[in-house]
């Protein structure tokens, strides 16, 4: 391998020659039609979150998938292997995924379904994220170009994707992530503003916890043996698609307003927002212990600090988080 000036000059010509071969393709794919929302503030156009800065070095993005979530979808392909799991709620009172991997990636992730408006606010936290998504409603796609990240769907990159054949439309589309990036980013691509470390204080025994949109429940059951959390997913257990059960070390059940936007679905059926700026409730579940605890997020580019009833930082247990964002009382 040649190295020195030469070495150099030859990486950044195949990294501009990718970066422009990625941003025509793109351009081919993206809607750009006028009469959408006005821009809501979330921020200009990002580079894309490839591109190669001077010296050679990697910009490093967190890979989001958004993941489809109804019994036809189950059991899931990848969401084991992601760092954090968000939940939020969707039109019909269902709910839908959102999976961020940062420290590992899995062979295939699916199946993957189409983005929400909230899924910008959500994301912005994260330096540039990669976001996999299958499609949105054609109003809210010049919110996702301008966006500060980079999307990625089957009309944009259509080699990362694969069909299954175990089940029909629209829920048989997968994403091999190793087609996106080579390598995982790193735990330091993860600003959430998760704190891991040992159990606070308190807290009170809990065996269980469900919560329920209008359509849809998520139950957490701690089990001592695994010394996690077993989700269930409408009354079924949540497994992986090798038979292994979904089981965090941390859940976060995140009070939230949740509205209504300015979408809907082809059914004519509003699509909610969940807003995720601000502050609020939480309740932690951790080593079958429930705390009490507060959130707050001042800005969209910020993650989310939790902190107990005394004021103290809450400490979540190394692992998994899945985040369920639940309407606000």
């Amino acid at each position: 391998m040649g190295t020195g000036r030469g070495a150099r000059t030859r990486r950044g010509a195949a990294a501009r020659a990718l970066l422009t071969t990625l941003m025509t393709a793109a351009l081919a794919a993206g809607c750009t039609a006028s009469g959408g929302p006005i821009d809501d503030g979330r921020g200009p156009a990002a580079p894309s979150a490839r591109e190669r800065l001077p010296d050679g070095a990697d910009v490093r993005p967190v890979l989001a998938v958004k993941i489809d979530n109804t019994p036809a979808a189950r059991p899931h392909t990848g969401v084991d292997a992601a760092d954090v799991v968000y939940v939020e709620q969707v039109e019909g009172g269902l709910s839908r995924l959102v999976a961020v991997y940062a420290t590992r990636l899995p062979e295939s992730v699916g199946p993957v379904r189409s983005a929400r408006e909230s899924d910008l606010e959500l994301l912005r936290q994260f330096d540039r994220p990669v976001l996999a998504f299958s499609g949105a409603q054609g109003k809210l796609l010049p919110l996702i170009d301008r966006a500060p990240l980079e999307g990625v769907t089957p009309e944009s990159s259509s080699g990362a994707y694969v069909r299954g054949t175990d089940r029909s439309a629209p829920h048989n589309l997968y994403l091999r992530p190793e087609r996106l990036m080579a390598d995982p980013p790193g735990g330091a691509a993860l600003t959430t503003g998760f704190r891991f470390g040992r159990p606070p204080a308190g807290g009170e025994p809990k065996d269980a916890l469900t919560v329920r949109y209008p359509a849809a429940r998520t139950t957490f059951t701690w089990s001592d043996a695994d010394d996690r959390w077993l989700v269930s997913l409408d009354g079924v257990p949540a497994t992986t698609t090798e038979g292994e059960r979904l089981a965090p070390a941390t859940v976060v059940v995140q009070y939230v307003t949740v509205r209504r936007s300015g979408y809907r679905d082809f059914l004519g059926n509003n699509t909610p927002y969940t807003e995720t700026v601000g502050s609020g409730e939480a309740t932690v579940l951790r080593g079958g212990r429930a705390y009490e605890a507060r959130w707050s997020r001042l800005s969209a580019e910020d993650g989310t600090s939790f902190t107990t009833g005394d004021g103290e930082r809450m400490t979540f247990a190394r692992g998994q988080v899945w985040v369920v964002y639940a309407q606000a009382a």
